[in-house]
């Protein structure tokens, strides 16, 4: 327990600079980008010169670049990510209200790739060279080449529009007054398609690294002792060459997860699902810069918490590693 709660202060004091990292570059980026929220605004139902400048007041725009970072930064140690001038509300709250819908699309595409990636490892791996893993292996790395858009149409166009099977978008149906367990089983429905199609795609990652990481347990000296025991190939698959190769597995989980993040930007705007990615694109098309900051911050501290529970997940694995690294 002690090792583990100084393995979680390193991480937490080393997210600090990351962040302040993220903020400012994304800020400056931002900057640098022609056009901001006011011409934006204007494109789209038009105004004078006077009205211009008094958006510009109005919004805090008039400033300098480096005096609206110091102020935002100052009001973010207050936790005020600012106001949403797309929405009219506090970018927190925006945030907030779309974050459990690109939660449960993560969560959920995470556990099918990692788990069912896992399962086919083992059955590829656990007989090298065998009909069965070539066949594996020349799956996974077709599915890893097919794009997430594609992918997401392909099933949109066969289960949703040919065979009518799952609904086409959304998190769930419009105005359905389901409440409950209806309600539940009505949005795992329209996650299906979602879910799958972002999850398939690090299946095949999964899988490979599975399947490459027992290839090379084989080849070790404990397996070569065990099979030369006796002990039965089962055994050994699942107690020794299956556990040593699961934990670059837990490694990648967490390198993943931003790419993961990245994809469900994709997907989200395929299925229309009001989320993170979907928000960061309504963002981007009203330059809503407060708003869009606050999302790169909340996937930021998402992405470091992922990697902190991946870390203490491996550290549990491997206790060499958290006693590494909390005497490091």
């Amino acid at each position: 327990m002690n090792r583990a709660l100084r393995l979680l202060r390193r991480r937490l004091i080393g997210s600090i600079p990351v962040l302040l990292i993220v903020i400012v570059g994304s800020f400056l980026l931002l900057e640098a980008a022609p056009g901001d929220a006011v011409d934006a605004y204007v494109a789209s139902v038009g105004g004078d010169a006077g009205m211009i400048e008094a958006l510009r007041q109005s919004w805090g725009l008039d400033a300098s670049p480096m005096t609206r970072l110091a102020a935002y930064l100052w009001a973010l140690l207050h936790l005020d990510l600012g106001h949403s001038v797309a929405f009219s509300r506090p970018v927190l709250d925006v945030v907030l209200e779309r974050l459990p819908n690109t939660l449960l699309l993560m969560g959920a595409a995470t556990a099918l790739s990692f788990a069912l990636g896992t399962a086919l490892g083992i059955l590829a791996g656990a007989r090298p060279g065998s009909a069965r893993d070539r066949l594996l292996s020349i799956g996974s790395l077709a599915l890893y080449a097919v794009p997430g858009f594609w992918l997401a149409l392909v099933l949109t166009i066969v289960f949703s529009v040919e065979l009518r099977w799952l609904p086409l978008s959304g998190m769930e149906t419009i105005a359905s007054g389901k409440t409950g367990f209806a309600r539940a089983l009505d949005i795992a429905r329209h996650m299906v398609l979602p879910v799958t199609s972002l999850g398939l795609i690090y299946l095949a990652l999964y899988l490979r690294m599975m399947r490459a990481g027992m290839a090379e347990v084989w080849r070790m000296d404990f397996t070569l002792a065990a099979r030369a025991r006796g002990i039965g190939r089962r055994r050994i698959v699942l107690r020794h060459v299956a556990r040593n190769a699961l934990l670059p597995l837990v490694t990648m989980l967490g390198l993943q997860s931003a790419q993961m993040l990245g994809g469900s930007v994709v997907i989200e705007s395929v299925f229309s699902v009001p989320g993170l990615g979907r928000l960061a694109q309504e963002a981007v098309g009203s330059r809503d810069t407060p708003l869009l900051i606050g999302i790169i911050l909340v996937s930021a501290v998402l992405v470091i918490v992922i990697n902190l529970l991946v870390d203490i997940a491996y550290a549990a694995l491997d206790p060499r590693v958290g006693a590494n690294e909390a005497n490091a």
